[in-house]
């Protein structure tokens, strides 16, 4: 019996597990340890593929596995992580308007399954990055309580507003750069994107760093970047057509 083919699987429980117990640290209120089980899970997934690749052990149970993975970690932690920071300062109905994201990203996981088009690249907001937005908003705002942005976000329309668009993105049709290698050959505009973001992610990186602000600044900041720039390359007329 060869060990190595269960390993990507194992790596993938991993992911499962730092969502699970994400979980419980959003119930027990601790938003900041929950967002670090996030991350956690993040490195997981990246990882299991990449054992998959290097080992040459892919199955169709890794795969769904990926995916119900994927759901507790970027689907339902997020959500629970956005619906528990409203609670802290709001009641009524509409602290559960972010449970949203969790519908959204069901959908968007299971479309990704299906749709042929998303081998090397994304259509519509991957659910790791919109969890990263969800997870470090909520961990910025529980560590700087008294801050300009936690003030802001106490208002009862915007994390709501913010939950909306998220989850808009998840099932839109906008192009998403990926990461992950590709076999498609070399792509200049790909690799164009690719270092323009890595460049924009170190700059704002040492911004962060230089001016004394919380670390959770750089995922939030960079990955908003990360939907802003796909957005305006959708909409640029020399990268539509690539």
């Amino acid at each position: 019996m060869k060990i190595k083919k269960y390993i990507p699987n194992t790596i993938t429980s991993m992911n499962l597990l730092s969502g699970l117990i994400g979980v419980i640290a959003t119930f027990g209120g601790r938003l900041d340890i929950a967002f670090l089980l996030m991350l956690a899970a993040a490195v997981f997934d990246f990882c299991d593929g990449f054992a998959a690749r290097l080992l040459h052990s892919y199955s169709d149970i890794g795969k769904e596995l990926d995916s119900l993975s994927d759901m507790v970690s970027f689907g339902v932690l997020p959500a629970l992580m956005m619906h528990k920071l409203m609670s802290f300062q709001q009641t009524g109905w509409v602290i559960y308007i972010p449970l949203i994201i969790a519908v959204f990203s069901a959908l968007r996981l299971a479309k990704f399954n299906v749709d042929e088009r998303q081998h090397y690249s994304f259509i519509g907001l991957p659910t790791p990055s919109c969890a990263i937005i969800c997870g470090s908003l909520c961990s910025f705002i529980y560590s700087e309580q008294f801050s300009g942005i936690s003030s802001w976000a106490a208002s009862p329309y915007i994390i709501p507003a913010i939950a909306v668009i998220l989850s808009l993105l998840l099932v839109s049709e906008i192009p998403m750069f990926s990461m992950k290698g590709s076999k498609e050959g070399k792509d200049t505009v790909l690799s164009f994107k690719r270092i323009a973001f890595l460049t924009i992610v170190v700059l704002i990186a040492i911004a962060v760093f230089v001016a004394g602000l919380h670390w959770t600044l750089i995922p939030l900041m960079s990955f908003v970047t990360y939907v802003l720039m796909n957005v305006l390359f959708m909409l640029s007329p020399a990268t539509a057509s690539k």
